[in-house]
């Protein structure tokens, strides 16, 4: 992982450029509040550990999003306004990696420990920072994830080249030597009932993300060879490992089509070229972004701006405005795409007549988002209230209709980012601790039928 870092020099650099302004926009732009200014000031001057102290304070995977958050904080930088914005999400994995690779970082096992048992279910961002914060305040915590390894999204939805799985495996073997424990291969409301789960621990916290994805429904969807963005990079992990798993297919020799122009589509192409695709297409149904600001997005906010990753740099075209009309397939297997331009006016979407064309394809890959959790399982089972969405439904203290059991992350406020899942672990938790420090905590969750 450090093999990734700048020379020292040039993080101290960036750290020096930061204006530690009277009012930090970057506090304002980042979901956990990070100490940018204040952390900035210390790498300048070399104080690393004093600088990895204030950055553990508000985040507990900087390693993480030091790599994959979009950085909201740069673009509302002061600095940006009329330069190049401080780099803070490279200072921010400069820190992290310095304290793991010069021993700052042991195991801090809470001194003292509660009688009060929860249980986190899903091990993803959300999962972990709420299982860290809930271990520190001295619960006992137990992290139940369905598949073989914890991780979550972090593993099996996120590519190598991005994420390598040692960064996770890392963080994980360290929550184990705190006190956290980790039940793999696991589902939460099959392999062990909502019931048993409600028995046995005195609080629950939900973090199974937001795993349902749209669909595409035109006419041809049921051929063989149309899977789903998650399918296709879990089977790409999977493989990395050694295994084998056949829900979405290998990109070997096969004309690509991605449907959707987001980051998890980009995810997509940089897999597919590392499989040996044939030819890789990347279409979607929106305009393309501008590549500066508009008034539209005005500083400081998070501009919607065109992006180009390293998997883009590496194949692949892009074309935008373009709309599915039907898939055609031979022998039961897709072959093509029927699609039409599209265009935008103040009264919505419109087809272009007369723009209608083909694009070979004998693997579609789907990658137009999730609409909302898995309900069937664990969510019906504990008979919880969804909102509009399909979101679990939960108060202002994150906790559910059902008394103790609180849910966090993509599964309560939809998808989005995992600077986000991270924010929303930690208040859970917070809210949690509440919960479990009042007298009849545990009690009334126990007596409830479900």
């Amino acid at each position: 992982p450090v093999s990734i870092l700048r020379e020292e020099g040039v993080t101290r650099e960036q750290a020096l450029r930061c204006m530690d302004c009277g009012t930090p926009f970057c506090h304002w732009a980042c979901p956990l509040g990070n100490l940018i200014p204040e952390w900035n000031s210390l790498i300048s001057s070399g104080q690393w550990g004093r600088a990895y102290e204030l950055l553990s304070q508000t985040n507990n995977l900087p390693e993480i999003t030091g790599r994959l958050c979009p950085a909201l904080c740069e673009y509302s930088c002061v600095l940006g306004v009329g330069d190049d914005p401080v780099t803070v999400r490279e200072n921010e994995l400069a820190i992290i990696e310095y304290a793991f690779s010069n021993g700052l970082i042991k195991p801090r096992i809470p001194e003292k420990r509660t009688d009060k048992k929860t249980a986190v279910i899903g091990s993803g961002p959300a999962g972990l920072s709420c299982a860290d914060q809930l271990n520190r305040a001295g619960h006992f915590v137990t992290v139940f994830e369905k598949d073989d390894h914890a991780g979550g999204i972090l593993r099996y939805g996120i590519p190598d080249f991005k994420l390598e799985k040692s960064v996770i495996d890392r963080r994980i073997e360290l929550l184990r030597a705190e006190g956290i424990a980790f039940k793999t291969g696991i589902n939460a409301g099959v392999d062990l009932p909502a019931k048993e789960l409600l028995k046995d621990y005195d609080a629950l916290c939900l973090t199974g993300g937001s795993r349902q994805p749209r669909d595409l429904t035109v006419p041809g969807r049921e051929l063989k060879g149309i899977v789903f963005a998650m399918d296709f990079l879990m089977d790409a992990n999977v493989r990395a490992r050694g295994n084998t798993r056949e829900t979405g297919g290998s990109a070997a020799g096969r004309r690509v089509v991605i449907i959707g122009g987001g980051d998890t589509g980009a995810d997509c192409v940089g897999v597919a070229v590392r499989q040996g695709a044939m030819e890789i297409i990347q279409i979607e149904l929106l305009p393309c972004p501008p590549r500066y600001r508009t008034e539209e997005y005005a500083w400081p906010c998070y501009p919607l701006l065109l992006k180009t990753s390293t998997s883009h740099e590496e194949g692949g075209k892009r074309e935008w405005t373009v709309l599915t009309k039907r898939f055609v397939g031979d022998k039961g297997r897709v072959q093509k795409i029927e699609c039409v331009r599209v265009e935008f006016t103040r009264s919505g979407m419109r087809e272009v007549p007369d723009s209608g064309f083909t694009l070979d394809a004998d693997l579609v890959i789907l990658a137009v988002g999730f609409v909302h959790p898995e309900h069937a399982g664990l969510l019906t089972d504990l008979k919880l209230e969804f909102d509009a969405r399909g979101n679990v439904k939960t108060n202002e203290s994150f906790m559910t209709a059902v008394s103790g059991v609180f849910a966090a992350g993509d599964l309560r406020r939809g998808q989005s980012l995992i600077v986000w899942a991270i924010d929303e672990g930690r208040k859970a938790a917070g809210f949690m601790d509440e919960y479990l420090s009042s007298p009849s905590a545990g009690n009334d969750q126990k007596n409830k039928k479900i």
